[in-house]
């Protein structure tokens, strides 16, 4: 813990960089998003949002993604069975 007291004046550096470097700073700021990268951080050890996903929701992202790849596969077959059926 004694090194964490060593990148409070970077961490800072950082926080001033948001503050001129970003239109609305006080957006990114905010304590709701603060909570929020906290929260990210102790449950997974990450900021990105694929870390930080539970099981369900994981598994919704998959269902999804294959039942837009079926309904594409279905409309080709379906234009393709037009074709042949004006043959």
């Amino acid at each position: 813990m004694d090194n964490f007291y060593a990148y409070i004046p970077l961490i800072l550096k950082y926080i001033v960089i948001l503050h001129y470097f970003l239109k609305d700073s006080k957006q990114v700021l905010t304590r709701a998003a603060t909570y929020n990268w906290i929260k990210q951080f102790s449950n997974s050890g990450s900021f990105k949002t694929k870390d930080n996903r539970s099981f369900e929701e994981n598994e919704l992202i998959k269902l999804r993604k294959e039942l837009k790849q079926l309904r594409m596969e279905n409309d080709i077959l379906k234009q393709a069975a037009l074709i042949i059926g004006r043959k």
